[in-house]
């Protein structure tokens, strides 16, 4: 049986929002914190090299400030969303790993979007066995900062189960991989980030 507390909300978009990269984890979980938003920051333990914490919110002033990576106009589609049941202000449970998107070349970024809306956000949901919650974060304008298309936050419940069971075997990583290099260039995008994240505000 599934679990209850998975709800899966394919292709709905939560528009209007704003989206920040920094290089300072902790400005970025109190500027989270100040404004109800959704803080994910950079295990310091890990060498993580492109960005320490991505803050998504609905206050463009207040995200701008620790923006010193890139500040982006976004709709956050929750493609697969586990419902809170840890109090307000605690991390979330388990690990978040953060994939930056940068369209094939020769796609708009239109086109690049939709596959990764269409077609291979129900093939992740397929082939990550344990990915318990999985938002795309769509580009819809850069408004400083590094380019990029859209960042994938792929949640799993414990290190354990990032590594055991990101993929249910070699058939999965194929399907995946092939799919992936339809739209996305691989070699371009920065380099997958571990995160702990924190939601402030409703669950």
């Amino acid at each position: 049986m599934s679990d209850p507390a998975l709800s899966v909300v394919s292709r709905v978009s939560v528009p209007g929002m704003f989206a920040a990269l920094g290089r300072d984890g902790s400005a970025g979980h109190e500027v989270a914190r100040s404004i109800g938003g959704t803080a994910l920051v950079a295990n310091p333990q890990r060498v993580e090299p492109t960005f320490a914490s991505l803050v998504i919110g609905e206050d463009r002033a207040a995200l701008a400030t620790v923006a010193d990576i890139g500040l982006y106009r976004v709709q956050v589609r929750p493609m697969r969303h586990q419902r809170r049941f840890w109090p307000d202000g605690e991390p979330t449970p388990g690990v978040t790993a953060a994939y930056s998107m940068l369209r094939r070349p020769g796609l708009t970024h239109e086109e690049a979007d939709a596959h990764w809306r269409d077609t291979h956000a129900p093939l992740a949901l397929r082939h990550h066995p344990g990915m318990w919650h999985y938002h795309q974060v769509s580009i819809d304008e850069v408004l400083d900062g590094l380019y990029l298309d859209g960042i994938a936050l792929c949640a799993f419940a414990s290190e354990q189960e990032l590594a055991e069971r990101f993929f249910g075997g070699p058939d999965d990583e194929q399907v995946i991989g092939d799919d992936v290099a339809k739209f996305s260039d691989l070699a371009a995008s920065p380099r997958r980030v571990r995160m702990t994240e924190w939601r402030f505000g409703p669950g």
